[in-house]
C-alpha cells in the first residue's frame, strides 16, 4: 500500500483542480455531520483513514502560459492535478479551513490586526495557513492562484473565489444549488466551531491539527486518459452517488477524446468539449435558479430523453441505461472498417459525405473507417439539452421567467396546483417548440388542465391512464411530427367524462363519512371558484394557494360553515334533520368554504351570525375578522341572512353549475345535480347514500 499522506503533506507544492466533467459540491447535512463526528471523536495520537484521493497529473507542457497556475509550475516546481475522486472531501476541508480562519479574525482580541499577526496556533498565522492551503499571491501584480479550486468554466468557480474565500471584486456571482451547498457547508462549520470556542481555544486548535495532520489519504495518480474517465464513472463519494446527469457529462467528454484527428481536429475537439461544458453550466444554472428548492436533475434528464429520443415504457424504467449503454457508448465511437460499396444501404446517413462516383447512390474505392456515433450527433443532443433547461424551469416557476405572457403564467400555475403528473415533459416540449407563439400555447394548456381535472380528479381514473400516449406526444411535438391542433384533438378524444364515475367516487367518500371534504379535487375546485369571483369583482382580494395545501398542521384553509362539532346555536336550523343526515350536510359541497389567512381558527363552532362579522373588544379594537372581511367566497357567503339545509343546497347547486361551465361538462338536469350533493331531494327527507 502506498504511504498514507496527511493534508499537510498533500498540499505541499501541489495544485488541485476539479475538472469540467465533475459535478459541484453535493454534500449536505448528513455527510457534514459524519465528517465533523470523525473529527471531534478522533482520539489523541490516533489517525483517521479518510480514503483514496484519485488524481490525474496534468503534464506541465499542457499548462497554458497565460493560466494562473503557470508561474507556480514553471518557477516553483508545483504539480497540477485534476481530482478524479475525492473532491467532496477536499472541498469540505477548504470550507472548514475558511470558516476556521474567519472565526479567528472575528475574535475581539484580533480586531484591527493584520492576518500575519493573527495566529491560529502558537506558530501558524492566518497568512501562513492561507498560503499553505488556500492560495498563493504572485509578487508585484498580486493575483491569487488557488491551491484548490474549480476549472474556470465550472459554475461554482466564481462563487468559491468571491463568496467562500473572500476574494474582492466579485460583483454579481451566479448561484446554483451546488453553490448553496458550498455556502451551507461553510456556515455549518462556523456554527460548530463557534460552539467549540465556548469550551476553550486550545481544544479548537487541536481540532485544526487533527484535520491537517491526522486525516490521512491514499494518494493514487492515474496517468492514462482512458482510465481517468472510467475511474470517475465507477467511483462514488462518501454517501453521495453520482447523479445520472453527472455521469452523462463525464461520458460525453470522454467520447470526445476517442475520435481521430481526421474526424475532430484540435479546434473542433475543444469546441465540442466547450459546448458540453456550456450546456451543463446552463442546465445546472436553471435547475438551481430557485436555490432553496432546486429542481431534481435526474427528472429533467429523463424528460429530455423522452423528448429527444422518444418514449418507451420499457426503456423508461431505466432510461439512463439507454443513454450510457446504448446511445453514448465508446463502442459506437470505435471505428469499423466499412466497404465503400452500396453505402446508402450499409452505413448510417451520417457518413454519406463521399462522392457519388457511380451516379446511382453507390461509391467505389478503398474501405473506409467510420464511427457509428458522429461528433455532430453529440453536438445536436447537447444543444437540445441546453435549450430545454430554461423551459423545464418555466414549467415549475413561470413567474420567474421573462419570456412568458401573463396568461401563460396563469395556466402553468394552474397545472402546478393540480399536479401536472406525466404532462410536465409535454409542457416543456410545447414551450420549447412554440417559444415565440403564445397564441397557440394557451388553448393546449387549457385543454391539458381540463383533462387532468375531469379525468383524474372527477372521474377517478388511475394515474397512468393514457400515459404512454401523451408521453409519446412529447417527442412528436419536439420533432414536428404532431402539431398542437392534433394534440388538442387527442386530448379531447381521450377526455372521457361519465357522470356515474363522479357520483360513485363521491358516494364512497360520503359512506366513509368525509364526503366532499375528502375529495382530492376540492381545494383546486374551490380555489378556481374563488378566482372566478375575484375576476368579477372590483376588489382584488387574494387567497394564497399555499394556505390551501394540506400540511401536518392542516393550516386553516377549508371551512365547514355548518361546523363538524355542533353547538346549541345550530340546533334550530337543523332540527328536522337526523344526525346521519346532518353529517352529509356538513360535508356537502355547498357547506365548504375557502377562507383566507386573515380568518383564523377562532371561528370554530360559532353561530353563523357570529362567523359572518368581525368581533370587537369593549374598547373597540378588533379581536378577529369574520367572513365579511375575508376571501371573495367568504364575502359571498356572508350575504346570506341565515345558514341551514336550504342554503347548503342552494350554494351547492350554484357551485356545480360553475363546475359545468368552467370545465365544459354537463350534469343533464337539476335532479342530476341534486344527486351529487348527497343531501336528498328535499330538506329533511334523507340522503342519497
Amino acid at each position: 500500500m502506498a504511504e498514507l499522506k496527511s493534508l499537510d503533506s498533500l498540499f505541499k507544492q501541489s495544485l488541485f483542480r476539479i475538472p469540467d466533467y465533475q459535478r459541484g459540491y453535493s454534500w449536505g447535512r448528513e455527510q457534514l455531520d459524519a465528517f465533523w463526528g470523525d473529527l471531534i471523536n478522533l482520539c489523541k495520537d490516533r489517525s483517521h483513514y479518510t480514503g483514496v484521493l484519485t488524481l490525474n497529473e496534468i503534464s506541465p507542457d499542457k499548462v497554458e502560459q497565460d493560466s494562473k497556475e503557470y508561474w507556480l509550475i514553471k518557477d516553483h516546481s508545483y504539480r497540477l492535478y485534476d481530482i478524479v475522486d475525492g473532491q467532496q472531501r477536499l472541498t469540505t476541508f477548504t470550507l472548514f479551513l475558511q470558516a476556521f480562519i474567519e472565526l479567528f479574525r472575528d475574535f475581539s482580541a484580533n480586531e484591527g490586526k493584520a492576518d500575519r499577526n493573527v495566529y491560529l496556533t502558537e506558530t501558524l498565522s492566518i497568512s501562513d495557513a492561507e498560503e499553505k492551503y488556500l492560495f498563493k499571491e504572485k509578487p508585484k501584480n498580486g493575483f491569487r492562484t488557488y491551491k484548490f479550486g474549480y476549472s474556470d468554466d465550472n459554475p461554482s468557480y466564481e462563487y468559491m473565489r468571491y463568496r467562500i474565500l473572500g476574494e474582492e471584486g466579485g460583483g454579481r456571482v451566479p448561484e446554483t444549488f451546488y453553490t448553496l451547498n458550498l455556502d451551507n457547508g461553510k456556515r455549518y462549520f462556523k456554527e460548530r466551531l463557534r460552539d467549540w470556542t465556548e469550551k476553550d481555544i486550545l481544544g479548537l486548535q487541536e481540532i485544526y491539527r487533527k484535520l491537517t495532520q491526522r486525516f490521512l489519504f491514499n494518494k493514487h495518480v492515474i496517468n492514462n486518459e482512458f482510465e481517468v474517465y472510467v475511474a470517475f464513472e465507477t467511483m462514488n463519494n462518501r454517501g453521495k452517488d453520482l447523479s445520472k446527469l453527472e455521469l452523462l457529462k463525464n461520458r460525453l467528454i470522454y467520447l470526445t477524446t476517442l475520435y481521430t484527428d481526421e474526424e475532430l481536429d484540435h479546434a473542433e475537439r475543444t469546441n465540442l468539449r466547450n459546448l458540453i461544458n456550456d450546456a451543463w453550466k446552463e442546465v445546472y444554472s436553471q435547475l438551481g435558479r430557485n436555490k432553496f428548492k432546486p429542481l431534481i436533475d435526474d427528472e429533467f434528464l429523463k424528460a429530455h430523453w423522452m423528448m429527444y429520443f422518444g418514449y418507451s415504457r420499457r426503456r423508461s424504467r431505466d432510461y439512463i441505461k439507454f443513454l450510457l449503454e446504448e446511445q453514448f457508448t465508446p463502442k459506437r465511437v470505435h471505428h469499423e472498417v466499412v466497404q465503400r460499396v452500396g453505402l446508402e444501404e450499409q452505413c448510417p446517413a451520417t457518413i454519406m459525405e463521399a462522392d457519388d462516383d457511380n451516379g446511382d447512390g453507390t461509391v467505389s474505392g478503398e474501405p473506409m473507417e467510420v464511427a457509428e456515433l458522429q461528433p455532430d450527433q453529440i453536438s445536436e443532443y447537447v444543444k437540445s439539452l441546453k435549450s430545454s433547461a430554461s423551459h423545464w424551469f418555466s414549467t415549475y416557476y413561470p413567474r420567474k421567467c421573462d419570456n412568458l405572457t401573463e396568461e401563460d403564467i396563469e395556466w402553468i400555475e394552474r397545472l402546478n396546483r393540480l399536479s401536472m403528473a406525466y404532462f410536465r415533459p409535454l409542457v416543456m416540449a410545447i414551450l420549447k417548440k412554440y417559444d415565440d407563439d403564445p397564441v397557440q400555447r394557451i388553448p393546449i394548456f387549457r385543454e391539458i388542465e381540463r383533462f387532468i381535472f375531469v379525468v383524474f380528479r372527477m372521474s377517478g381514473y388511475r394515474s397512468h391512464y393514457c400515459e404512454s400516449e401523451f408521453r409519446g406526444a412529447v417527442h412528436a411535438i419536439d420533432h414536428g411530427d404532431m402539431d398542437l391542433t392534433k394534440l388538442k384533438g387527442l386530448l379531447e378524444e381521450r377526455n372521457y367524462f361519465k357522470y356515474e364515475d363522479f357520483h360513485n367516487l363521491l358516494q364512497k367518500k360520503f359512506e366513509e363519512g368525509q364526503g366532499y371534504y375528502d375529495w382530492y379535487g376540492l381545494r383546486y375546485f374551490l380555489y378556481e371558484y374563488e378566482l372566478q369571483l375575484r375576476s368579477d369583482s372590483r376588489h382584488d382580494k387574494v387567497v394564497d394557494w399555499d394556505d390551501l395545501k394540506k400540511n401536518p398542521n392542516d393550516k386553516v384553509s377549508i371551512e365547514h360553515i355548518y361546523p363538524q362539532s355542533e353547538t346549541d346555536a345550530w340546533e334550530l336550523a337543523f332540527r328536522n334533520i337526523s344526525e346521519e343526515q346532518r353529517q352529509a350536510y356538513r360535508n356537502s359541497l355547498g357547506n365548504l368554504l375557502v377562507i383566507s389567512s386573515a380568518i383564523n381558527s377562532s371561528l370554530k363552532n360559532d353561530a353563523f351570525a357570529d362567523k359572518k362579522n368581525p368581533k370587537y373588544s369593549p374598547d373597540g379594537s378588533k379581536l378577529r375578522n369574520g367572513y365579511a372581511d375575508g376571501s371573495h367566497s367568504e364575502i359571498e357567503v356572508s350575504r346570506y341572512t341565515d345558514w341551514g339545509p336550504r342554503q347548503i343546497r342552494e350554494r351547492g347547486i350554484q357551485l356545480l353549475k360553475f363546475m359545468e361551465e368552467r370545465w365544459k361538462i354537463s350534469f343533464a338536469d337539476d335532479q342530476a345535480r341534486e344527486r351529487l350533493l348527497f343531501i336528498g331531494t328535499h330538506d329533511g327527507e334523507g340522503t342519497d347514500i
